[in-house]
């Protein structure tokens, strides 16, 4: 149960939040969930891609039983919306093993901690953001075939509220995995944005007006970014252990302090050279 910080060889730690959190391991996964924000403030997952199965799908949305029920956003929020439950933990990554251990596996992904609102439009970017993982894995398959995935919302102070919850307009991910047959450490870090293209005074309005009308606050297209690992650090407050410094994109490119938008999974930077 619950995240292997040696799974790689190499230590890659839990993050560790500034605020109080929730540990909730689950099987090849561990969410951490802020009871204050009844959100995750962070995911982390294990992935052995030469032991990955597939099984049925659990489409059972639940909450967790060892989490009283207001620490954490249920089936309320996406109720008459078209908000989409956004897994954190893709519902795949954990499913691997035995078959039981995957099957349960699947179901663990269908809590209410794993999941975070997102705008539904199912978009090139969307299809962009949910392909990293897989891209990620296909580059690391001639090493370890094995990944350790971080994932969760940028819990901003200005986030949106809809129902009592504030809704976060970023998305984190931080894909670590093995070089050097398990010596060394490498990792990519991804944001994804979906504020609205508005003018503030616009956003504002739209905003209210939406709250008035029981309406989830507008969200923007999808917008994918490669971003330095530090960088995710200093959005979330989050501790991120050694995962900073074995930043692919500090390595190839020193020079680009600015984050790197995708417009395709080719254009994604995971050589690492010393």
């Amino acid at each position: 149960m619950g995240f292997d910080p040696t799974f790689l060889g190499p230590e890659v730690p839990l993050p560790r939040a500034a605020q109080d959190v929730r540990e909730l391991p689950a099987t090849h996964f561990t969410v951490l969930l802020d009871p204050a924000r009844r959100l995750a403030a962070a995911t982390a997952v294990n992935i052995d891609g030469v032991a990955l199965l597939d099984v049925p799908r659990d489409d059972e949305w639940r909450l967790d039983e060892r989490v009283p029920p207001q620490e954490q956003t249920g089936p309320e929020l996406y109720a008459r919306n078209d908000l989409d439950r956004g897994h954190l933990v893709r519902r795949r990554d954990p499913v691997w093993g035995e078959p039981g251990v995957a099957a349960q596996a699947s179901r663990d992904t269908f809590t209410y901690p794993n999941a975070a609102p997102q705008a539904s439009g199912f978009n090139q970017s969307r299809e962009l953001w949910l392909g990293l993982e897989d891209h990620v894995l296909e580059h690391a398959r001639a090493q370890r075939l094995r990944l350790s995935v971080l994932t969760g919302p940028v819990l901003a102070g200005d986030d949106p509220e809809y129902r009592g919850v504030r809704l976060p307009r970023r998305f984190w991910k931080v894909v670590a995995w093995s070089l050097d047959a398990g010596r060394r450490l490498a990792s990519a870090a991804f944001v994804l944005d979906q504020t609205p293209l508005l003018p503030a005074s616009e956003l504002a309005a739209t905003t209210h007006a939406a709250a008035g009308a029981d309406e989830p606050p507008p969200l923007g297209p999808y917008r994918t970014y490669q971003v330095p690992v530090a960088d995710v650090a200093d959005l979330t407050g989050l501790d991120l252990g050694p995962l900073p410094a074995a930043d692919v994109l500090a390595v190839t490119a020193p020079q680009e302090l600015a984050w790197q938008e995708l417009g395709a999974l080719d254009e994604v930077r995971l050589d690492a050279t010393a």
